[in-house]
């Protein structure tokens, strides 16, 4: 079994070099055919300058230089789309993940599942800024998804390779993989993975990115739940306003004919033609993505649908 690691980087010139030498005495005893690609994501310190001189010393050592920083998630997908291994394990640079639990990953995936995700369940972080924000995510993204892991933001996880072919990162979707991936019927679980204190440099994630996350996730439950059926979610929404036009109607005849209160001193009229128009217009919305939807799959022959296994079939 070939393995593929991903390291993506941004601005890490002093763990680089450790971080290299430690994958290689964790995997070596366990792997002759396996491959590392750092992914330089638009460093601004000597990073690449590292991985240059790391490369020239292993072969085994990939390297992808970015023209800009354009994000972990992008960082990501180009490792992944580069990778020839049987299993990709992504892991980040700051020394934080041990490349022991490389191994432990491994050995859980061969009992028969498409994804292991690391939980770094003694996170040695700082408990406001980091550990408290994590713990809400995680319980939300968990609720929404309907796939129940620890730690969805720990970037240390094996994939089977098929299962990464037809996932799309964008934006910071990256931590959603899992949850994308049963959509097509992974199997997932997880393992306890080691944490380390920080040793250089200082953390790229901030408060900030919890923003971005949660509006990642709103589009992660839509692809989830309606992306082959969006006339389900804008056709509810729209139903669900026209019977609110109409009882909002209902009530301001009512006050009208037994109360003999005129239209004019009271919003409901103006609420009735309101709550019908959006409506209307999130029917319209349904059948207009109903027609992208279906352009998307014809277009590039795709299949709504995902097969793992075929027998006697060509």
């Amino acid at each position: 079994m070939k393995i593929s690691i991903v390291i993506p980087i941004y601005d890490e010139e002093e763990s680089i070099s450790t971080l290299l030498s430690e994958i290689k005495e964790a995997i070596d005893p366990h792997f002759d055919d396996y491959e590392i690609i750092a992914v330089n994501d638009g460093s601004k310190d000597g990073s690449m300058e590292v991985l240059r001189v790391e490369a020239l010393k292993n072969s085994k050592i990939k390297v992808v230089n970015f023209r800009r920083n354009f994000g972990q998630t992008a960082a990501m997908a180009a490792g992944f789309d580069l990778a020839t291994g049987e299993v990709i394990i992504p892991l980040d640079a700051d020394l934080q993940n041990d490349p022991k639990d490389i191994i432990l990953l491994v050995e859980k995936l061969n009992e028969g599942f498409d994804i292991v995700s690391g939980w770094r369940k003694d996170r040695q972080d700082k408990l406001v800024s980091r550990k408290i924000p994590s713990w809400i995510a995680n319980y939300i993204i968990s609720r929404v998804t309907g796939v129940n892991l620890h730690d969805y933001g720990c970037t240390m996880k094996a994939y089977r390779r098929d299962i990464l072919q037809d996932i799309r990162l964008y934006g910071e979707m990256h931590r959603f993989i899992p949850a994308l991936a049963a959509w097509n019927g992974a199997n997932i679980t997880e393992i306890v993975t080691h944490h380390r204190e920080r040793k250089f440099g200082k953390t790229k994630y901030g408060i900030s990115r919890i923003f971005r996350v949660i509006l990642d996730l709103f589009t992660v439950k839509f692809l989830l739940k309606y992306s082959a059926k969006p006339m389900h979610f804008f056709g509810k929404a729209g139903i669900y306003l026209l019977i609110g036009g109409f009882i909002s109607g209902l009530i301001a005849v009512f006050l009208r004919i037994f109360l003999g209160m005129s239209f004019i001193i009271t919003p409901l009229p103006l609420l009735t033609v309101f709550l019908m128009l959006m409506g209307v217009q999130f029917i319209l919305m349904g059948l207009i993505f109903e027609i992208l939807i279906r352009t998307y799959y014809e277009s590039q022959d795709k299949r709504p649908y995902a097969i793992k296994e075929k027998i006697n079939l060509s």
